[in-house]
């Protein structure tokens, strides 16, 4: 009588190690500390100042309809929103049967935009560049944008991600450019709210990933749909930044002239710099929402 044989057991996944939960800390606290480098050097020097606003002065195009969407985009973005979002990331939450991520995206949400309102109202701003205005660091509006982008790339199911992400990243790089286009900040508070959501959201990712530490399994890779443009926009942008940088120094200099004035290519380049740090925050944003469950989950 032949034996059939015995098939050998299968070896257990890996389990992650310690930077699976490291990882997401130490991104919010780089994050944290890049809001406290902008504000040193957009706010506490006087060539940070006259840069920075130059460029939120220098969007003085004035366009009936598109003045009319900015102000309603802006408009939308309200207090009513962000409880409306955080009531729609409860029920995601329920629904996967994954009430942490329901809990994190609220905590995240609520924590960053407090924080952001607290720093602007403590936060002085030393007048250095003969506009006199009340401290506008950080963007509000922006800080709301993102946080609620955040909150549903992190609680939605892996298969949609990538599109919630480019749709999240167009909406808010929208909201940060149409702040400085309308006069309401400058491209400073704009950067400094993303980044402020960033390193509340790198705090939640940690905690969320240390409770889930022991589950064995591959990690959900980044979506492609949503790396891929980013890279590529990230790229462009961060590109434009730089000759706008040499652009605007070379026509201060009188070396040449666009036709443009300093003022416009500022605030094009501060535009551009807004739009590389959107594609930058939601590069690594879906890099630790990803890395919150293993690939092998149906939602």
């Amino acid at each position: 009588m032949t034996a059939l044989a015995s098939r050998p057991p299968e070896k257990a996944a890996p389990r992650r190690g310690p930077w699976h939960v490291v990882e997401p800390f130490f991104a919010g606290l780089l994050a944290a500390a890049a809001v406290a480098a902008i504000y040193r050097v957009f706010v506490g020097t006087t060539l940070g100042q006259v840069v920075d606003t130059a460029a939120m002065r220098g969007a003085a195009v004035h366009h009936t309809k598109v003045v009319a969407v900015l102000n309603r985009t802006l408009n939308g973005t309200t207090l009513a929103s962000l409880v409306l979002v955080c009531l729609v990331a409860a029920a995601i939450g329920v629904i996967r049967k994954r009430l942490d991520l329901a809990v994190g995206a609220a905590v995240m949400v609520v924590a960053a935009n407090g924080s952001a309102q607290l720093l602007k109202t403590r936060l002085d701003r030393p007048d250095l560049d003969d506009f006199p205005a009340p401290n506008s660091f950080p963007s509000g509006h922006t800080t709301a944008a993102a946080s609620v982008a955040f909150a549903m790339i992190l609680v939605l199911p892996y298969a949609v991600r990538g599109m919630v992400t480019l749709i999240g990243a167009g909406y808010v790089a929208i909201i940060a450019v149409a702040t400085v286009w309308a006069e309401w900040h400058r491209p400073s508070d704009a950067v400094a709210g993303l980044l402020i959501v960033l390193a509340w959201g790198g705090l939640i990712a940690a905690v969320l990933r240390a409770r889930r530490y022991r589950i064995r399994g591959p990690l959900a890779r980044v979506n492609r749909l949503a790396k891929v443009p980013l890279l590529i926009g990230g790229g462009i942008t961060a590109v434009v930044v730089l000759l706008g940088l040499a652009a605007v120094a070379a026509v201060e200099r009188g070396w040449v002239d666009f036709g443009l004035g300093p003022g416009r290519i500022a605030f094009v380049t501060g535009s551009a710099g807004i739009a590389a740090a959107v594609a930058g925050t939601f590069l690594i944003w879906v890099r630790l929402a990803a890395g919150d469950q293993p690939s092998s989950d149906a939602l």
